[in-house]
């Protein structure tokens, strides 16, 4: 089992910016990927980025690239997405999620149902 904790959530002003934190513990090296997906009530949960923990790559939501940066800190098992150039928009619950290897685990990257792993996630506000 994998435990993911996120942190960093809170209120900014449009065109500010936050860094969130996702901890993993547990049997994380059966996890490949880790990805951040975020969610607004009544609305399906949408892929942000991922990022593998070996770095052999990154991936971002067409609508994210240039603003968001997702990062990794193995030594800490730690996942991080710098938001930049915040858009009232972007207020949402933001969810970090580990992604078990699959031979086909690159083609479900983007995926929020074949992730395997959740944290509670954080809720970021920006207001306008």
């Amino acid at each position: 089992q994998v435990h993911l904790v996120e942190s960093g959530g809170g209120l900014v002003q449009a065109g500010g910016s936050l860094r969130l934190s996702c901890a993993a513990s547990g049997r994380s090296f059966s996890v490949v990927a880790m990805g951040w997906f975020r969610q607004n009530p009544g609305k399906e949960r949408e892929f942000v980025a991922a990022i593998t923990w070996s770095g052999s790559g990154s991936y971002y939501a067409d609508s994210m690239k240039g603003r968001f940066t997702i990062s990794r800190d193995n030594g800490k098992n730690t996942v991080y997405l710098q938001m930049n150039s915040l858009k009232p928009e972007d207020t949402a619950v933001y969810y970090c999620a580990g992604l078990k290897y699959t031979p086909n685990w690159a083609v479900n990257v983007m995926a929020p149902t074949f992730y395997d792993y959740w944290g509670q996630g954080t809720q970021v506000t920006v207001s306008s």
